[in-house]
């Protein structure tokens, strides 16, 4: 992705300076209840405080985007505020006062604290500015919404594809897996082991949280429309079958594996393991450290019945309800979030993709085809579901069992089981948010 080092920053800032505050509406508030500051009769600006939790590279990147919003106009100055524990300090501000105006939110938690009525929700502001949520994708809407209402607009979205070695595949005379049958030979051809010591891992299986995107791959669902678990069934126990294969008879990944390989030693970017699952986020990372990685992405394979699954994540804007400037801070919102050039810089910046699909259409992602796998596979990538305690029956019923499945210290039926009951009980005792 050589366009990522020539890119001039200062180019695509006068760019999107250019562009003014994005939207329909035009720059400034002009909301009866807005303060004097904003609509200019004093000359003075609207201080809007920004709260996130991204230090170092990530607190540089929101700073060009504040410094570009701020010189785009004369009526709002934006000041980001790194927290640390953000959440816990955000809770206590919106009791006590001394709330921020704009919150970096990781979408997930919507379903937990909007029923807190800590976030102010933003559907009429779409509806007055002429928003259309078709240019974000559905899901990354969804996970901002409560009881149909929106509390926020996405800022970035993810999905996990499949990173996969070219010059060990193209070594093993392979092609990029398409579908399971597919990826289990594949794996199992490139696995190398010499005795009882694995070198070569033909595909990573450390990362358990992905049993949702298997799951739905075997064209099942984690919960059911009711709000209880949906794996101990026909379609989970596909999922745990296709990793014992991989596990137990291919051997093509050991536990623990990329854990002992030494710090600094990524077990991709030295060719250990030669397929994985991961995002976008992970780009800069091998193209920076991995100057003797030949790699390629393709969307996840698809599983037993052809259905095609990842998972959609990723991070929005939303105004806490104890802001004193609701309006104003909606304009920083839009302007970010809503505007193909800024959503634009906010890409080449930080190197995320948007939730603004306008800003998809250009060259940036259109002519790079290490984008297209992403773009392709973010059309069917699915939320995480929104219930309050799916994070807590995830975390701390599903996973742990699901370890000691991999472990060989319990069965498929027992996991799914055990599971099952222990995931239904965190289900129900956290489905009220208090």
């Amino acid at each position: 992705m050589k366009k990522w080092l020539i890119t001039s920053l200062s180019l695509v800032m006068t760019a999107a300076l250019a562009s003014g505050c994005g939207g329909s509406s035009g720059n400034g508030d002009t909301s009866p209840n807005s303060e004097a500051g904003s609509g200019g009769t004093t000359g003075k600006k609207t201080e809007l405080v920004f709260w996130g939790d991204w230090g170092g590279e990530g607190q540089k990147q929101f700073q060009t985007m504040v410094d570009a919003f701020n010189q785009s106009q004369d009526k709002i100055h934006v000041k980001y505020v790194l927290q640390q524990d953000m959440i816990t300090k955000f809770l206590t501000a919106a009791t006590s006062g001394g709330a921020p105006d704009v919150l970096f939110w990781d979408r997930w938690r919507t379903s937990l604290y909007a029923p807190k009525n800590v976030l102010h929700p933003v559907d009429e502001y779409l509806a007055r500015d002429g928003i259309t949520k078709d240019d974000f994708y559905s899901e990354s809407l969804k996970e901002l919404s409560y009881n149909d209402k929106l509390y926020g607009l996405p800022l970035t979205v993810d999905a996990r594809a499949l990173f996969y070695n070219k010059k060990l595949l193209a070594e093993a005379g392979l092609q990029p897996p398409k579908t399971w049958d597919e990826l289990e030979a594949a794996a199992a051809k490139l696995t190398k082991w010499n005795g009882d010591k694995l070198e070569v891992a033909g595909f990573s299986m450390a990362d358990l949280g992905l049993f949702n995107m298997y799951l739905q791959q075997a064209g099942g669902t984690m919960l059911t429309e009711d709000g209880k678990t949906n794996f101990n069934n026909e379609q989970g126990k596909q999922v745990l079958e296709f990793w014992e294969r991989l596990m137990n008879k291919n051997k093509v990944y050991k536990v623990g594996f990329e854990l002992g390989l030494g710090e600094g030693q990524d077990a991709f970017v030295t060719g250990k393991v030669a397929m994985l699952y991961s995002g976008p986020w992970m780009l800069s990372t091998y193209n920076k450290y991995g100057k003797d990685l030949e790699y390629g992405i393709v969307p996840p394979p698809a599983g037993p019945n052809g259905d095609k699954a990842s998972v959609m994540g990723g991070f929005g804007l939303v105004i806490p309800e104890g802001s004193k400037h609701h309006d104003e801070a909606w304009e920083f919102i839009k302007w970010w979030t809503a505007n193909k050039d800024n959503a634009l810089l906010w890409a080449k910046t930080s190197l995320n993709l948007p939730g603004f699909k306008p800003s998809m259409e250009d060259p940036f992602f259109q002519d790079d085809p290490q984008w297209k796998p992403f773009l392709d596979t973010l059309e069917f990538a699915k939320i995480r579901p929104s219930h309050p305690g799916y994070s807590v029956m995830e975390t701390d019923a599903l996973a742990p069992n699901l370890q000691l499945h991999q472990q060989n210290k319990q069965s498929i039926e027992e996991t799914l089981k055990k599971a099952q009951e222990q995931g239904d009980k965190m289900l129900k005792d956290n489905e009220v948010v208090k």
